[in-house]
């Protein structure tokens, strides 16, 4: 399930467990009282598996930010000495500084923000 799903079975229990919850205490039939445990349960279960699932998506992202942190790093150790070598005027240099297209992915995009541009949402069927 993802994260919408799971928001959208919890609201659906939630909204239940409220009719249940409404219904004084010395009305409630044996059936109903159970009900009541059950959702609590799955409700339980759900957010524990939501939680899981966001502290997966934050570690990840937190590992593709310090891949992109190091690859600069690697890049610019590497190019550095490039720089010294051939410096070109600095008229011509600023006629090629040209930003790239906001389709086209650069290094300092993380992996979420790859996919956003792949197909224009986070769940890429490609990715």
């Amino acid at each position: 399930m993802d994260d919408i799903q799971l928001c959208n079975a919890i609201m659906d229990l939630k909204q239940e467990l409220q009719n249940l919850v409404a219904i004084p205490e010395k009305e409630k039939t044996k059936l109903q009282k159970q009900r009541e445990d059950e959702l609590i349960q799955k409700i339980h279960k759900l957010v524990q598996k939501r939680d899981f699932l966001v502290d997966d998506a934050e570690v990840e992202r937190l590992r593709e930010q310090e891949e992109d942190k190091e690859l600069a790093d690697f890049l610019r150790l590497k190019l550095k000495p490039l720089d010294k070598v051939s410096k070109p005027p600095a008229s011509s240099r600023a006629e090629k500084k040209a930003e790239p297209p906001p389709s086209k992915p650069t290094v300092a995009k993380t992996g979420l923000a790859l996919i956003k541009d792949c197909c224009g949402a986070t769940q890429c069927s490609i990715m």
